[in-house]
């Protein structure tokens, strides 16, 4: 599960397989609408930790297409960093739909003329089917006593994140962090960059995604704590169940990946009403409960209370709006000189 592999959904053939390769996809890529066998195609283009997910979500839609309209739909999946997959798609990687792990990422493909303005309101909640939150992952025992953010910046914490340079979850990683040490400090910002050059400082690996991230955490050992999405640190628990343990902070942020339809390729490609509906069908309650399965957290409030004793629904979480929203986010901190460029420089 963790290996560094990309997925490739093959559904015409009623199975699903994770096969290697690079982010720009697998498979054929160059936006044909319907493959040999006559079956529709649709390229979706993902963030790193949404593999498996999206493995079970492509078989659930099958299914769903194939018995609404009696056609079959082979569906290829991309993944990588958000925001390397957001250029990917920039220079020409023809995604039907992203489904990112920010909306900055997909409000980049509308800036270069690949998505209609007003994306953001085409689906529910923002076109964001699923959230999540950032978490601690430590190994059992937890012997650095890791339990907030003020821990990592201490001497001989060694900690793994990815670079916000290119990941999404890097991004809300960073902006957790800041906004825990804000209520700290009473929005001293120089303090908080304080906080931030030593939380940086102790960090081992800038790996390029999430999944990279945890690559380096729970396959190659290193690093006392991983900043992690929700649904990464959970995974890691199923999958090497014993040896981890979530330690939950006293401030995160709730994280929104957003999906979008790629309007001027699914124009070309012909595919604009199963982009649609591929989409739209993430909003169902058998997809939102595969969500919760998969520890995303539903954007369906009932069907999230169905996972109360799964995740903490009581965490203090800030929201992208404490920060002025994406746009303004993304400028200040992450641009090239914003602030984590200026910290990590230091």
């Amino acid at each position: 599960m963790m290996k560094k592999i990309r997925a490739k959904i093959c559904l015409a053939a009623l199975s699903a397989a994770l096969l290697s390769g690079s982010i720009l996809g697998c498979g054929n890529t160059t936006g044909s609408s319907a493959n040999q066998d006559g079956a529709m195609e649709l390229l979706n283009v993902s963030y790193d930790p949404t593999r498996e997910f999206y493995a079970a979500y492509n078989q659930l839609f099958y299914d769903h297409w194939k018995e609404e309209g009696g056609q079959e739909v082979t569906i290829t999946q991309s993944h990588g960093g958000s925001g390397s997959q957001a250029r990917s798609v920039i220079e020409g990687n023809e995604a039907d739909v992203v489904t990112l792990a920010l909306a900055h990422d997909v409000t980049a493909i509308e800036e270069a003329g690949m998505i209609d303005g007003g994306w953001i309101e085409e689906f529910e909640d923002n076109s964001a089917p699923y959230t999540s939150t950032i978490v601690f992952l430590v190994r059992k025992g937890n012997e650095k006593n890791i339990k907030d953010w003020d821990d990592l910046v201490r001497e001989g914490v060694e900690v793994i994140t990815p670079n916000p340079k290119t990941s999404g979850g890097a991004c809300w990683n960073f902006l957790a962090a800041w906004a825990y040490q804000q209520k700290q400090d009473g929005n001293d910002e120089e303090a908080t960059r304080e906080f931030m050059k030593k939380l940086y400082l102790n960090v081992l690996v800038l790996d390029s995604g999430a999944r990279g991230a945890t690559n380096t955490f729970v396959e190659n050992g290193q690093g006392d704590v991983l900043i992690a999405w929700e649904n990464e640190a959970y995974l890691s628990m199923k999958e090497y169940p014993g040896e981890y343990e979530i330690v939950t902070p006293s401030v995160s942020i709730l994280a929104q990946p957003s999906v979008a339809v790629v309007d001027a390729n699914v124009k070309s490609h012909g595919t604009k009403e199963i982009a649609e509906a591929y989409l739209q069908y993430l909003y169902s309650d058998e997809a939102q409960r595969l969500a919760g399965e998969h520890y995303y957290r539903p954007s369906d409030p009932e069907i999230l209370q169905e996972f109360a004793d799964q995740f903490d629904l009581n965490m203090n979480l800030v929201t992208i709006d404490d920060f002025g929203g994406w746009d303004e986010a993304y400028k200040m901190y992450f641009d090239d000189g914003a602030i984590f460029d200026q910290i990590y420089e230091e």
